[in-house]
C-alpha cells in the first residue's frame, strides 16, 4: 500500500506527532464514509493491529492503513491554508480528487 504527504502536510503532522505524549501511538488514515467508487477519509492518532499495514512515507511519517480496505491504498495527505486552514485526504489512484 502507498501514501503521500505533501511537505505542507508533514510540517503541520511532526509538530503534531512530536506534541503527542504516548508514543506507541501511530498515524491512521481511515475511511470515514465511502459511497460509489470512492471514500471520504479521516485522520488520527491510533495503536497499530494486526488488521494494519504500517506505510513509511517519504516524509519519515509512519501511517497506518487498514490492508483490506482498497481505497486506503495511493491515498495523499495535503494541507491548505485557504480557502480554509486544515487537511484535505483524497485518493488520486483511485479517482478521487476531493469533497464534492
Amino acid at each position: 500500500m502507498k501514501c503521500k504527504i505533501s511537505r505542507n502536510a508533514a510540517k503541520v503532522l511532526l509538530k503534531e506527532i512530536e506534541q503527542e505524549e504516548d508514543k506507541t501511538l501511530v498515524l491512521r488514515v481511515h475511511v470515514t464514509h465511502k459511497h460509489g467508487d470512492h471514500a471520504h477519509y479521516g485522520l488520527g492518532m491510533d495503536t497499530p493491529t494486526d488488521n494494519d499495514e504500517r506505510v513509511m512515507t517519504d516524509s519519515g511519517i509512519e501511517v497506518l492503513l487498514e490492508k483490506d480496505e482498497p481505497l486506503l491504498d495511493g491515498v495523499r495527505i495535503d494541507y491548505f491554508y485557504t480557502p480554509e486552514e486544515g487537511f484535505v485526504v483524497t485518493n488520486p489512484s483511485k479517482g478521487n480528487h476531493g469533497d464534492h
